[in-house]
């Protein structure tokens, strides 16, 4: 099933050394997320594959040189414009896409300089160069000047723009790993804190309970046992469906008959996050039931319609990664 998944997801492959989301051609998601990857190296970082975990890096490295006179911009004024932000979706010759979903995705930033901090204190060779350095230092001055701590983005979900716990707490994660190796003041990390310690156990103002809080278990770690349990709770109580997790109470995408959709990633995701916290009970628990819900060729659909029909997105290279991590365990 590993070796499978492994599969699956190496077609999804570019000749940029980066990942689609899906195959899938008519709905826009044959393009290269930032956060997809991120989630997608996970899988090839469980099953010890340097070569591609560091193409990865390397690559969205490269993708952040290339638009660094963007990154500048945004150092030197906070900008109005959204379009002005780092865009987190690109065409397959690492161009912006235009349209169709949210442009701040300040997550994506946090989880990038979170991972290439944990890889390279793995041995992994991240870093090149001075110039991925001062790459790098840019980003952490770029979440410095916009706020990031009440900023408003599109988050996870690419949707209304509010402070988002899960963007919050992937920069605070990122900074506070990334520190290792560049200049970030202490005072960067403590205003992101502040932040989660006032709002969490919420995602955002509009939604208490949201799928996108596990990435505070899982792969941030930035929650004390207590608060991981509420999250866990609180998820498992409200969202939790047959055939997968659905994002939120009353999510439209992909709603039909007023029913929100399943989505996959979040079966395996729980069973990470259950085993963190040593209880392998609701891990093997979420393991099967992630099991039970492939199809014959052992793919992961992105979701599943009124928890009964999948979409078109099959598989989606987050899901496929996320139990690839899950069997690794």
């Amino acid at each position: 099933m590993i070796q499978t998944s492994i599969e699956h997801l190496r077609r999804l492959q570019t000749e940029t050394g980066l990942f689609k989301a899906s195959p899938s051609l008519d709905t826009g998601y044959d393009r290269i997320w930032i956060r997809d990857n991120l989630y997608t190296s996970l899988a090839f970082e469980a099953i010890h594959d340097v070569e591609t975990v560091e193409q990865i890096y390397h690559n969205l490295l490269n993708l952040f040189l290339k638009y660094e006179w963007k990154i500048d911009d945004v150092v030197k004024e906070k900008p109005i414009e959204d379009y002005k932000y780092i865009h987190p979706l690109y065409t397959e010759n690492l161009k912006e896409t235009s349209g169709g979903w949210g442009w701040k995705q300040n997550d994506s930033i946090g989880g990038f300089l979170y991972n290439v901090s944990h890889l390279q204190k793995k041995s992994y060779n991240i870093i090149r160069d001075d110039n991925d350095l001062k790459i790098i230092q840019k980003l952490v001055y770029y979440l410095a000047s916009i706020n990031y701590w009440v900023d408003e983005d599109n988050g996870m979900w690419e949707e209304s723009k509010e402070i988002h716990i899960s963007s919050v707490g992937a920069c605070v994660a990122g900074l506070d790993a990334i520190k290792t190796f560049v200049d970030v003041p202490d005072s960067l990390i403590k205003d992101g804190r502040w932040t989660l310690r006032v709002m969490l156990p919420a995602e955002s103002s509009t939604k208490n309970v949201d799928l996108a809080l596990l990435s505070l278990i899982y792969p941030y770690n930035l929650t004390d046992r207590e608060m991981a349990l509420q999250i866990l709770s609180n998820i498992e109580n409200k969202l939790v469906r047959d055939k997968g997790v659905i994002r939120y109470e009353q999510d439209k995408y992909y709603m039909e008959d007023g029913i929100e959709a399943s989505w996959t990633m979040g079966l395996p995701w729980l069973a990470i996050c259950y085993h963190q916290l040593n209880n392998l009970t609701k891990y093997k628990y979420y393991i099967n039931k992630t099991i039970s819900i492939m199809n014959d060729n052992m793919e992961l659909t992105e979701l599943f319609i009124k928890d009964k029909s999948p979409n078109k997105n099959t598989p989606l290279g987050w899901s496929q990664a996320l139990l690839v991590k899950a069997l690794t365990l």
